[in-house]
Formats: C-alpha cells, sequence, structure tokens
C-alpha cells in the first residue's frame, strides 16, 4: 500500500502501567476521543464523572474493569488502550463540523459507527477543498498532529487561474504579509498545464484557515481547484474515491504516532459489519461511476 512511506518500529502501550496504579482519568477519556485533558479535567470538577459509584477526583486514576460513568452513562474503558485512524477522501461541498446549520453533509456522516468514544478529524479542509483528511479515536494523537510545534507539511496539488512567473514564486516561497501574519510555502513544483491555468503542487508547514487560496491571492491570482494530497508521510491513495474511507493497519499507525512524535499504540480490530458496510459503499460508488 502506498498510503505510508515509512515503517518504524511498534511501542505497545497498555492501559494500566507496570505498577498496576492505572492512568489518570483525564487522560484515559481523552485517549477515547471525549474531549481535550482540560476539558475532561473541568468534567471532573463539574462532578460529571464517577469511577465505581464515587464522583470522581482530579488525579484519580483509572484501569481496565472499573466502572466509570460520564452524566450517569457508562464509558468502556478496554477500548482506550486501542485506537483507530481513517483516512479520508473528502469530496467537494462537505463541511468539516460535527452539525452544520445550513444542513450541508459533514465529513463525519460516512464513517463507522463506535462503539464508544467519537470520531476525531485532524485538522480541516474548506467546503470547496477536497482531499487527504485523517480522523482517530485518540485525541491526544489529533492533537499532536494538528500543533504547531510538531510542524508537519501539508502538501496540495492546486490549479491557479492567471499569469504565473518566477518573480511571484519565489515570492510565495520567501513569504508575504497576510491579514493573520506572514505565510510561504516551503516547496513549490509544477504539475503542468499551460495558458491562464496552471497546476502546481505545494508545500505548507501549518493549516492556518484557506492559507493556500490566500496566499496565491495575495499575487493576484485564483485558484480554480484544490485537493490536499498528503499529510506528513500519509499519501492519498490512487484507488480511494471521493466519500470513501481506509482503516490504517498497524505498521501505519505507527508511521503517525511517529509523525505525531508520541508512543505507538495497537490497533482496534475492525467488525465485521463495519468492514461489511464499507464494501457495500466502495461498491455503490463503483457501480455508480460505472467502475
Amino acid at each position: 500500500m502506498d498510503t505510508v512511506k515509512k515503517t518504524p518500529k511498534h511501542l505497545s502501550r497498555p492501559l494500566s502501567d507496570k505498577a498496576g496504579k492505572g492512568e489518570k482519568l483525564q487522560k484515559v477519556l481523552a485517549h477515547l476521543g471525549l474531549g481535550s485533558r482540560r476539558q475532561i479535567e473541568r468534567w471532573i470538577e463539574e462532578g460529571r464523572l464517577s469511577i465505581d459509584g464515587q464522583l470522581a477526583r482530579l488525579g484519580d486514576r483509572v484501569c481496565s474493569g472499573q466502572a466509570v460513568n460520564l452524566d450517569g452513562k457508562p464509558v468502556v474503558l478496554d477500548a482506550a488502550s486501542q485506537v483507530r485512524v481513517l483516512l479520508y477522501h473528502k469530496p467537494l461541498r462537505e463541511v468539516c463540523s460535527r452539525h452544520d446549520p445550513e444542513g450541508r453533509k459533514t465529513v463525519f456522516e460516512r464513517l463507522p459507527r463506535l462503539k464508544s468514544g467519537r470520531w476525531i478529524s485532524v485538522g480541516r479542509l474548506d467546503f470547496n477543498t477536497s482531499g487527504v483528511l485523517l480522523f482517530t479515536t485518540d485525541g491526544d494523537l489529533a492533537h499532536a498532529l494538528m500543533h504547531p510545534s510538531t510542524a508537519i507539511e501539508r502538501e496540495y496539488l492546486v490549479r491557479v487561474m492567471g499569469r504565473v512567473d518566477d518573480d511571484m514564486l519565489e515570492r510565495l516561497k520567501e513569504g508575504v504579509q497576510l491579514d493573520d501574519g506572514p505565510a510561504r510555502f516551503s516547496d513549490i513544483q509544477e504539475g503542468g498545464g499551460d495558458g491562464i491555468n496552471r497546476f502546481f503542487y505545494v508545500v505548507l508547514m501549518e493549516g492556518r484557515n484557506r492559507e493556500v487560496r490566500r496566499l496565491w491571492e495575495s499575487q493576484g491570482l485564483t485558484v480554480s481547484r484544490l485537493k490536499r494530497v498528503r499529510y506528513g508521510e500519509v499519501f492519498m491513495p490512487s484507488k480511494l474515491k471521493k466519500g470513501q474511507w481506509l482503516e490504517l493497519p498497524q505498521k501505519d499507525v505507527d508511521v503517525v504516532y511517529q509523525m505525531a512524535g508520541l508512543p505507538a499504540r495497537d490497533v482496534a480490530a475492525v467488525s465485521q459489519r463495519d468492514q461489511a458496510r464499507h464494501e457495500r459503499l466502495i461498491g455503490k460508488h463503483s457501480r455508480k461511476n460505472g467502475g
């Protein structure tokens, strides 16, 4: 598979430590994707969490088998020891929020359902941008992948309208001033085209709002098509159609954790139901497009 290009050693990390004391409650629940650690700490202070029937306190640790409840509803802790990571081929005209007040489709609608926790998107793509979008059940992983200090490359294929010269490309690599501060492409490569419609592969080291479009617009050019083709070491597989997702196997998830600078975790097994549903969606998409 050409999704991920290199494979580091796998480092397993169980739910509880060797001393049997478990891990802090906020850390375990963050791994389940229920919220950030700070958010969960607020829930503890608000009395929304309990452990074995007792109100949780800051500093409490939990192990597999203990009964944890959030707002009176049970939380399955065993799922926190394993992780799932999806690569989604986002099509145009889908939003990256969970719910859209305008009733537009969201990127979460096609994802497999989880028995516990929730899917967390790693960054966002604009309504009119397609391409690679990662999802994970590990809140710490998502946070690390998006943090500016991680400096993960994002590569895009962009079609621009207008006359492009070498001076423009040099300015875009050296840096220009946008409304929210200086910005630049760390690399620009020709991608074909002629006349006023030309393709370029561009690389960013951050994910600010509409940054690719705004950089080109600063030079008087218009972006007519934009697709993210790579996020760090994760590439878009050629066979993955728009609107389809791919469950990353252990060796690829190890690479994603290495990108984030975190110890790798075991991948949860995909249920037969999820796998069958995924295959049905792929078959439906193929028939629709004459495949």
